[in-house]
């Protein structure tokens, strides 16, 4: 039996995704010693991001070509819209104003990247450029939560993506991602090109001066 397109791509990737999550700045959440201003520029810029990603969403859910779809789209936008609140609370917790923050290099290029494929690019393109967030943040999650919620700092951020609320988010997606897409170049390229943003993600934080 064939793989899912979805499954295929994960797999394509996983050099990215382990990269990821062997990505000092991911270990130093994990166990609890990343500095407390790079976490917080993170969260600043992930804000920023999720707001592209919620609008990025709502682009495809007005294309898509049967009900179903539409209905998905929205559903995970609500997801997103979620997860800024939670933002919201980190950024009270660290002393963010998300009012403030201007995306730096690596989130403007990732954001621009995602709406430029949703409003130019068809479903399932667009399902294929945001669902490596989606998966990898579910693996991280996972992965990190592997031996129980840490007792830290970052325990919140680990027990988000491990949770029950989160993990059935990033199926969801590649549920679209197999129905609308199929395996061409540009829809293997788009996926890579969103891994390299999301460890480029990481990394911008991690080298903050």
């Amino acid at each position: 039996m064939p793989h899912a397109l979805s499954l295929e791509l994960w797999t394509a990737n996983q050099d990215l995704a382990l990269a990821c999550l062997e990505h000092p700045f991911v270990q130093g959440i994990a166990d609890g010693s990343l500095e407390a201003e790079k976490f917080a520029y993170y969260v600043g810029q992930d804000a920023f991001f999720l707001e592209a990603f919620a609008r990025a969403y709502s682009v495809a859910a007005a294309k898509a070509p049967d009900w179903q779809g539409f209905t998905t789209f929205h559903a995970l936008a609500d997801g997103v819209l979620q997860e800024l609140k939670l933002h919201e609370g980190y950024a009270a917790q660290w002393g963010v104003n998300l009012q403030a923050v201007e995306p730096g290099a690596a989130t403007r290029r990732y954001t621009d990247f995602l709406l430029a494929t949703a409003w130019g690019g068809d479903v399932g393109l667009t399902a294929a450029a945001m669902s490596p967030c989606m998966r990898l943040y579910a693996f991280l999650g996972e992965q990190l939560a592997v031996n129980g919620i840490p007792n830290h700092a970052y325990a919140n951020w680990i027990q988000t993506y491990s949770s029950a609320e989160f993990q059935p988010l990033a199926p969801q997606l590649e549920t679209l991602v197999d129905n609308y897409a199929i395996a061409t170049p540009l829809v293997q390229s788009t996926y890579r090109y969103a891994m390299f943003c999301e460890r480029d993600f990481f990394q911008a934080a991690w080298t903050l001066q």
